[in-house]
């Protein structure tokens, strides 16, 4: 397994934040570990839910490991490093599409730090990955929301999501894209 992986179109890439501060936005590399846990440990209890869906108060080394080596083939993973990625700046958000060989669909999830919230990083980081999943000819990205987590519903529907009650658990929305239409399906 390679430590950097290949270069993706217009990956890095700087962002201007809402508030004026830069972000950079890159792919994980497998040396960010110890930073991505330093990252959790940083997001407040609720985040951690919304984004597990279950309490975590660890990430496990599986955990890590997994989070840091996607897939190259169907799997992508972007983070946000505050300022323009210096040796001391930290990991501040999170990205990650995940597929599966033969399958023409992705699944989501988009985590920000707390103090990161509602600056424009999450849809930033959600609109590369529509991109690249769309440049890999995926047809369809879906994810899994708290029916509780607002912020992440609206975001989903302004990109164009759809979003429905999963239908085996009234807490959780599923928001889908069709990524070959440009519209989203109801599914």
């Amino acid at each position: 397994m390679q430590d950097d992986p290949p270069g993706r179109a217009g990956l890095p890439a700087l962002a201007q934040l809402r508030d004026g501060r830069t972000a950079l936005l890159r792919e994980i590399r497998t040396q960010d570990e110890d930073e991505l846990r330093d990252a959790f440990h940083r997001l407040s209890a609720d985040s951690r839910y919304a984004r597990f869906m279950m309490p975590v108060r660890e990430p496990s080394p599986a955990m890590l490991a997994a989070a840091t080596r996607p897939h190259p083939d169907h799997d992508l993973a972007l983070v946000a490093i505050s300022g323009e990625g210096g040796p001391d700046q930290d990991i501040i958000a999170g990205a990650r599409y995940v597929g599966a060989q033969g399958v023409d669909s992705c699944e989501f999830a988009v985590t920000v730090a707390d103090d990161w919230h509602g600056l424009g990083l999450a849809r930033r980081l959600l609109e590369i990955l529509i991109a690249q999943a769309t440049a890999r000819g995926l047809r369809c990205m879906e994810g899994y929301v708290l029916a509780a987590n607002t912020p992440m519903r609206r975001l989903a529907g302004r990109l164009g999501f759809v979003d429905r009650q999963c239908d085996d658990d009234g807490t959780l929305r599923v928001v889908r894209l069709d990524l070959a239409g440009g519209v989203a399906e109801a599914g």
